[in-house]
């Protein structure tokens, strides 16, 4: 008598091998928080208190609704002698309350909610415009009618622990996968208005404490803008939001929020090393052979 064995393929094996790497390889997560934050602007708290606004509803008619089943099928049930009612007559002043009920309810989200969509989409007054695209993995920031634009891409001690194989610990890096090169620097307490757009594939330009999460979409341009209270200086971070390919995961966003004072004299400094002349390598070697020619005594060699 023989026994057959089952045959365990090759693909569940491999299956199996990558769940137990995937459990052994190390990890970095993210902070974790249950609600939106009230954020650094006016505008972002306004949409804070919408969110808070329709919680609060929702918990409401849950509490009616899943208290009122409950209460039905515990007094109204079988072992206590309840019977069914064959007979069921429709109540006139019933309908008419769970009618209009609901419509106040919807009216009072409504009325606030479009209130805030039209703020959001009011852009006027702004007193500087920033166009942000988006790339295959970075973003670029562009100061119109300044002449400065910033290259933003994933930080080189981030880009080197997310390499396979690196041996390094993504713990030890300090905002893992949430830090740039090159920030976006904006003003507190001026009215900046971003054209939002993308040279490749969609992407989404999300910073939550703006409460802005834009598509950006090649050919098209959203828009959107923001005021940050003058006091709330200091760094805040955010991330693509759409599946943009392989390396979506790789592209954060960094703002920087400098005082007005600093960020004139930020974007000044910029401005400023755009105009100096950039040295080509003949140049600078010419250069060099010149002042070396210069300062090397000459040298009188008389015939013997």
């Amino acid at each position: 008598m023989t026994i057959k064995t089952p045959r365990v393929s090759t693909t569940a094996l491999a299956a199996l091998a990558a769940g137990v790497m995937s459990l052994a390889a190390p990890s970095a997560q993210a902070a974790w928080t249950l609600n939106m934050t009230p954020g650094i602007s006016a505008m972002s708290r306004e949409i804070y208190s919408l969110h808070m606004l329709m919680f609060w509803w929702c918990v409401g008619i849950a509490i009616v609704v899943f208290g009122f089943m409950i209460f039905s099928m515990v007094h109204f049930r079988k072992s206590k002698g309840a019977v069914a009612d064959q007979h069921f007559l429709h109540s006139n002043r019933i309908e008419i309350i769970w009618t209009l009920v609901p419509v106040l309810i919807l009216i009072s989200m409504a009325v606030p909610a479009a209130r805030v969509l039209v703020q959001t989409e009011d852009p006027v007054a702004t007193e500087l415009s920033i166009r942000v695209t988006g790339y295959q993995w970075k973003w670029g920031y562009e100061y119109l009618d300044t002449g400065v634009t910033i290259l933003s891409t994933l930080s080189r001690d981030s880009n080197r622990a997310r390499q396979l194989g690196s041996g390094i610990d993504p713990n030890s890096v300090p905002n893992y996968l949430l830090s740039v090169d090159h920030p976006l620097v904006v003003p507190a307490g001026v009215k900046v208005r971003v054209l939002i757009t993308a040279q490749d594939v969609i992407h989404s330009w999300w910073v939550p404490a703006l409460a802005i999460k834009k598509d950006a979409i090649p050919g098209f341009i959203n828009e959107a803008w923001f005021d940050i209270d003058a006091d709330k200086t200091g760094t805040y971070r955010g991330q693509c939001a759409e599946l943009c390919g392989r390396d979506h995961g790789f592209m954060p966003i960094v703002l920087e929020v400098k005082s007005k004072q600093d960020f004139d004299l930020w974007l000044k400094k910029q401005q400023d090393a755009l105009k100096q002349p950039a040295v080509t390598p003949s140049e600078t070697t010419t250069t060099t052979t010149t002042t070396s020619q210069a300062t090397t005594p000459a040298t009188h060699v008389s015939a013997g």
